[in-house]
């Protein structure tokens, strides 16, 4: 679950991070008036979740109340196209509005899990301020990571080789203070991923988090609940929305083959699978363990639902669930969604004999 930047800040600002002073808004005229409070000039902030909003223009510094006025006018209910939106975008409903800082040094801090060896890993580079692919790419050198023993924690030691890295010997105290209460931030909330992009410098000598990304481990919501009522139901897709509570796996697509599998890596075979004989898959649907007539029948409702889907594939290997419960799951679905498309459907594993057999002897026209 992703977090928008004015909630992680609110987060951090909870574990004693600095943080720009500043408000969300919802209108231009709260815009306005919130930068008139803080004094000019004020940067304004588009709120969604996908990266890369500067280069798309959702990022602006305003001078004056004129500009403020102008600039909100423009960014709310504009849709933002950034490298992860795709060409659809996404639409613009918050501003963060923010006194600006003044900038000496921008640096980069992030905590994030490393599947590799089972571990939270703390990022971080003196080159902030652009994305951490360009880092890697550009300065690999300049890149810091610090393995973290949960069970443990960050050590002082840790603390100090970050400190000495990143040149902050004179910040001592507040570097030590900041990287702590992150990373307890990142433990407490059941983060995957926290991230300030720049951790800035001021020429006051004080540091602060001017960027703020939080992703919350969805495994672990249910024990968040505090971070659960954050989740911004406006900024999903409504038929991923649709799936999510009908317990479906579902992430729309852009192709013409609607996809029906159990099981995340079966799917991902399968879409791959489409796209070496040359189609598009519209969707990723991962049925689960599950394949009641319900869940099936509300997996036909969604994909179908898009009127660029031509066909459906139902790929189902019979392993959890058995390949004749997936039949009857897809019969009796059949039955109260009326679906207009070809589906092609493959069993295999247990009771796979038996399924195509119910198919085939349903009175549908299966060849």
């Amino acid at each position: 679950m992703k977090l928008h930047e004015y909630q992680a800040k609110e987060l951090m600002s909870l574990y004693e991070v600095p943080i720009p002073e500043g408000r969300v808004t919802y209108f231009p005229d709260d815009a306005w008036m919130v930068a008139m409070e803080l004094g000019f000039p004020v940067v304004l902030k588009a709120q969604v979740l996908t990266g890369g909003r500067g280069k798309a223009g959702g990022v602006k510094i305003a001078k004056t109340a004129d500009e403020t006025r102008e600039i909100a006018q423009e960014l709310f209910g504009k849709t933002l196209v950034t490298a992860q939106t795709g060409p659809q975008g996404v639409r613009v409903r918050k501003l963060l509005v923010e006194k600006v800082s003044s900038i000496k040094r921008e640096l980069y801090f992030s905590i994030t899990i490393d599947r590799t060896i089972g571990k939270p890993v703390v990022i971080a580079s003196k080159r902030g301020g652009m994305s951490i692919e360009e880092v890697s790419e550009l300065y690999p050198e300049d890149i810091i990571k610090i393995p973290v023993d949960p069970a443990v924690g960050f050590l002082p030691y840790q603390i100090r080789r970050l400190k000495y890295d990143l040149d902050l010997v004179e910040q001592e105290k507040e570097i030590s203070k900041i990287v702590s209460n992150l990373y307890k931030l990142f433990m407490d909330k059941d983060c995957s991923l926290l991230e300030t992009n720049p951790l800035v410098l001021t020429d006051t000598g004080h540091l602060v988090a001017l960027d703020a990304k939080i992703e919350i481990d969805d495994n672990a919501i249910f024990r968040r609940k505090e971070v659960a009522k954050m989740r911004d139901l406006t900024e999903y897709d409504p038929d991923e929305l649709e799936a999510r509570f009908a317990g479906l796996n579902f992430i729309k697509l852009d192709g013409d083959i609607g996809c029906m599998v159990n099981g995340a890596g079966l799917a991902m075979a399968t879409m791959d699978v489409i796209k070496f004989a040359g189609g598009k898959p519209a969707n990723f649907l991962d049925v689960g363990g599950e394949a009641t007539p319900d869940t099936i029948a509300k997996g036909f409702e969604i994909i179908t639902r898009d009127s660029k889907v031509k066909a459906l594939f139902i790929n189902i290997f019979g392993g959890i669930v058995r390949c004749d419960k997936v039949a009857n799951g897809i019969l009796q679905a059949l039955k109260t969604v009326e679906v207009k498309v070809p589906i092609v459907v493959r069993l295999t594993g247990m009771n796979k004999e038996e399924g195509m057999e119910m198919l085939k002897n349903s009175g549908l026209a299966f060849s």
